[in-house]
């Protein structure tokens, strides 16, 4: 397994939505926050792991720079998440800001097999146009998801968010493998005192 694999697997997939497991990438562990991203490297497995990016979508920047516009990016996100679950007013400029840098237009093209495809083209080489497709996500949980739906994990030490699919709606940990089952223990703990 390559260091770039490693991270991405590291990253906790538990969201069941592509923005909140963006959010995810900042988690806690042992009572302290871990990023998950310490380099562009670490924001490109992650793209990677999700489809959201292939090798060919490589961009060139200044090192550092994706980093960097992964986390700001993450932030907006979060920053509007928590407005929406609140029942705040959401700000959506920085967002909107981001998405306008990361103008882009489908093209169709024809592959060495003859077969035609469309594809999206972006303006600009910038780590923005890597990000886009998360941003878009965003807008789109914000927009269109039911957000009764969008849950943070109920342990008082998780910070973790989820996108309760279950069928009862009734989800309350980001997973029972991690906070599920620390509560049960305790809860168990709690009560054999």
């Amino acid at each position: 397994m390559t260091s770039e694999s490693q991270t991405a697997s590291a990253a906790l997939f538990l969201g069941d939505h592509g923005a909140l497991d963006f959010l995810n990438t900042v988690a806690q562990e042992n009572g302290q926050p871990r990023d998950y991203w310490q380099s562009d490297d670490d924001v490109l497995a992650w793209l990677r792991h999700t489809g959201l990016m292939t090798d060919a979508d490589a961009t060139r920047a200044a090192p550092g720079e994706l980093l960097n516009e992964a986390r700001q990016l993450r932030e907006i996100i979060r920053a509007l998440v928590a407005q929406k679950k609140a029942g705040q007013p959401v700000d959506a400029e920085k967002l909107n800001c981001f998405l306008a840098s990361a103008v882009s237009y489908p093209q169709l093209l024809r592959d060495e097999g003859g077969k035609l495809h469309v594809t999206r083209i972006f303006a600009s080489p910038a780590p923005t146009r890597l990000l886009a497709p998360v941003a878009e996500l965003a807008a789109s949980l914000l927009a269109q998801e039911d957000f009764a739906l969008v849950r943070k994990c109920e342990h008082p030490e998780c910070t973790l968010w989820f996108y309760d699919r279950t069928k009862s709606h009734r989800r309350r940990w980001c997973s029972m493998a991690l906070c599920g089952n620390r509560a049960k223990v305790a809860r168990f703990r709690q009560q054999q005192k």
